[in-house]
């Protein structure tokens, strides 16, 4: 897998397994916070020599994985473990109006996801391409239900978080 070099491009990005969830968090961290894996076991509270054994295995102790997603300033782990519960994450909204570009993203989000999904009846579309483009669609949707289903949305909730 390529590694994006903006963050809208990091946004799309879902892992396929944990381990490359982990590693995705790591290069992330190196790209846009320029933290190398001993400034991120030191984050968290670890040796470099275990935090490489459970990049390696993919085996983290859950206990360290919001610790480990923090340091790296992203949350693949988060997000994979969710997929793979046949659940789906939303951040939650900030409050605060949507902008016309989060708008016209969602649009071009759902025009390309719709597209897919019709490509793949006719059998001309990858279905892990396909489900992964729904999940982005459901996502976006969810999130400005929530952000409208807020009692004050022009209010500020979390200034600042980003």
């Amino acid at each position: 897998m390529r590694i994006p070099k903006t963050k809208a491009a990091w946004r799309r990005l879902q892992p396929s397994n944990l381990r490359e969830a982990f590693r995705l968090c790591k290069d992330y961290a190196r790209q846009h916070h320029r933290r190398t894996v001993p400034a991120i076991a030191e984050l968290i509270d670890e040796t470099e020599d275990t935090l490489y054994k459970w990049l390696s295995n993919g085996k983290m102790p859950a206990s360290k994985i919001p610790a480990y997603e923090h340091a790296c300033g992203i949350d693949y782990v988060t997000q994979y473990l969710a997929l793979r519960g046949h659940k789906l994450l939303i951040d939650i909204p900030t409050g605060k109006a949507a902008e016309m570009m989060d708008l016209n993203e969602l649009q071009l989000v759902i025009s390309q996801g719709m597209t897919l999904l019709m490509q793949f009846y006719q059998d001309q579309a990858d279905p892990e391409e396909t489900a992964e483009a729904l999940t982005k669609i459901l996502g976006g949707v969810a999130y400005h239900r929530a952000n409208v289903a807020c009692d004050e949305p022009e209010l500020d909730l979390f200034a600042g978080a980003e």
